[in-house]
């Protein structure tokens, strides 16, 4: 399969019922730092208010925030790292009612409370320090 450029833009409509799955592999030893980020855009450009952010510190941690008018809200940070140094991911997230879950490698992994309704995302970015394989966006049956 041919790997995807990063930064990854896709425009997007997102609602309940949808989820976004990402393959990929860090492109860096943990060592060396590695990240990987996922914005849900409200606006299609990169300087648009964010309704869903996820960034990855590869071997530390997990953060997820949202972006509101200019402005961060407060982070929601996880220590669990299910990621493995040198191994590929497959990265979901679930859009339900109340929350975006993460799957990672088929195990839930973190939840986040919407702060803003899912059907106001209109662009996806993934990017950092990533090789990615596959990048899809689907909607299922709740």
């Amino acid at each position: 399969m041919a790997e995807q450029q990063v930064p990854y833009t896709r425009n997007v409509s997102l609602c309940i019922g949808s989820s976004v799955t990402i393959r990929g592999t860090p492109a860096n030893s943990f060592r060396k730092d590695p990240q990987l980020q996922v914005d849900f855009h409200m606006g299609t450009n990169e300087r648009s208010d964010i309704a869903f952010h996820l960034r990855v510190y590869f071997g530390h941690c997990v953060v997820m925030n949202s972006l509101r008018c200019g402005g961060w809200d407060c982070e929601v940070k996880y220590s669990h790292m299910p990621f493995v140094d040198g191994q590929q991911f497959e990265l979901c997230i679930l859009v339900l009612h109340n929350e975006y879950q993460v799957v990672i490698n088929g195990q839930h992994c973190y939840s986040f409370a919407h702060r803003v309704h899912p059907g106001s995302v209109r662009m996806m970015q993934v990017w950092r320090d990533v090789y990615l394989t596959s990048v899809d966006v689907c909607r299922w049956r709740l």
